[in-house]
């Protein structure tokens, strides 16, 4: 890993003069070495969770060639130095923006979505002139692998690597002194990479998680909440950073609700428990060991009088988890202070929203908020008042899909932003320029300061106090 990091430093100073065309080449190439190994990522994206091969299009592949063709499109706009007016004392000068490569990056993906979470965030390091060390987990070892032996193909070790390995090899990899870190994970492990950078001064993206609250009002649309609802929490099996992990229903809907969640979970996972465990289009959880955190998720809520309205199922030899709701889930249960990642959604009634926006103020910033409603000032009321790392009306997850968005959370939740113009700018640093010209008005403040060379710039000061035109 060392001696990788060192050849990459040489190419990391070459790449500052690398030109669009060069970039793209390089993505491109990565587009089609994935393309060519369609058939082979499903066979490991079955191996790893039996993930069904729409769901690694739609989860896995999608989001990487969308993220692909955006930045391929948008590049050469995104290189060229972004000019800049002069302020009132900058009279005289010219002054730009220069997104400069950071240098040599490292990459740590998780592995609910090794493919999009890997390769998404390697499409922006090199789109912004970086080199890159990846490290992918360890618990999706067919996919893992298959990407290694990919960007081996594609690409010398001076330019793109890729480690293979547990903690020891995050521990080592986190020693060298990177010039960024692009981090997705739990904000418990984000800390100590947090830690880890700070020993080298090293900037950092960090996409974490954390509880996403989801909101259905009296006025909301039941039936697109049901149904958009079942998408999002239960795609990939609720392995996903931005799943709603509870949802609060008004009391006056919610057993409307439940019934339209029912009637959906039946219509696509099937009728039975029998029908639903046999299902091709239920992702499995990751291992036994996570299998074995949800269950015990599941046990507590229902020992405390949850009630499980469908699902409840659990296969721990088989890592299977049903799509289980929730209801009458009581307060000091721990399905309530923990990110589930899983399929586990408790229902909750409420009747005051100001209530609601209290409880989520009161824990952690989350990476995702949702809020079904038609009432504007209600919608208002929930965007002024609550702060989260992103937010939908109407929808879930697919603020993720969104390219012209910037995807990241705040504070717990994460720092800093991925996807589009927001992932280059992350892998870039925008360097200040400003260029003089002979006739430059800060000549007034230089020495000596003479009395009416300190009246001109106190004048100046004072000018300062007018409102710009």
């Amino acid at each position: 890993m060392a001696a990788v990091f060192a050849r990459q430093q040489e190419t990391a100073i070459r790449w500052r003069e690398s030109t669009a065309a060069e970039r793209i080449d390089r993505i491109k190439r990565l587009r089609e070495a994935l393309l060519d190994n369609r058939d082979n990522f499903y066979a490991a994206f079955a191996a790893d969770y039996r993930k069904s091969p729409s769901e690694v299009e739609a989860s896995e592949f999608l989001p990487v060639l969308e993220e692909m063709r955006h930045v391929l499109g948008r590049l050469k706009r995104w290189m060229k130095p972004h000019k800049l007016w002069p302020t009132t004392t900058m009279l005289g000068t010219s002054a730009w923006v220069q997104c400069q490569p950071r240098g040599r990056v490292l990459i740590v993906a998780p592995w609910n979505y090794p493919l999009s979470l890997c390769l998404g965030p390697l499409v922006s390091a090199l789109a912004a002139g970086n080199t890159a060390i990846i490290k992918p987990s360890e618990m999706t070892p067919a996919v893992s692998g298959l990407m290694a032996r990919i960007i081996a193909k594609v690409f010398p070790e001076n330019e793109v690597a890729l480690f293979q390995g547990s903690t020891p090899t995050s521990t080592a990899l986190l020693a060298l002194p990177f010039d960024h870190i692009f981090f997705t994970g739990s904000p418990a492990v984000g800390k100590v990479v947090m830690t880890a950078a700070a020993q080298h001064l090293t900037s950092v993206t960090l996409e974490l998680g954390g509880r996403s609250p989801t909101i259905v009002d009296e006025s909301a649309n039941l039936t697109l909440a049901a149904e958009t609802l079942m998408w999002g929490k239960f795609i990939n099996n609720g392995q996903t950073c931005v799943a709603p992990d509870h949802v609060y229903v008004h009391t006056s809907v919610k057993p409307a609700f439940i019934d339209e969640c029912k009637k959906v979970l039946k219509a696509r996972y099937g009728e039975t428990p029998g029908q639903q465990k046999a299902s091709q289009d239920l992702t499995r959880i990751v291992n036994g060991r996570h299998t074995q955190r949800v269950a015990a998720l599941l046990s507590d809520a229902l020992a405390r009088g949850a009630v499980a309205v469908a699902g409840g199922e659990v296969d721990e030899a088989q890592c299977y988890v049903a799509p289980t709701l929730l209801d009458q889930v009581p307060a000091g249960a721990d399905i309530l202070s923990t990110e589930i990642f899983g399929p586990l959604l408790p229902i909750l009634s409420y009747s005051d929203l100001d209530q609601v926006i209290a409880e989520i103020n009161a824990g952690p910033k989350p990476l995702a908020l949702y809020f079904w409603s038609r009432k504007q000032a209600h919608i208002d009321k929930v965007l002024t008042r609550t702060s989260s790392g992103g937010a939908c009306i109407n929808h879930c997850v697919a603020q993720f899909a969104h390219g012209n968005l910037p995807f990241g959370g705040v504070n717990n939740s994460g720092i800093g932003n991925a996807h589009g113009v927001y992932g280059f700018k992350a892998f870039s640093h925008e360097r200040a320029v400003l260029r003089s010209s002979p006739l430059m008005l800060i000549k007034l403040f230089f020495p000596p300061y003479t009395l009416n060379r300190y009246k001109l710039i106190r004048q100046v000061v004072d000018m300062l106090r007018l409102p710009m035109i």
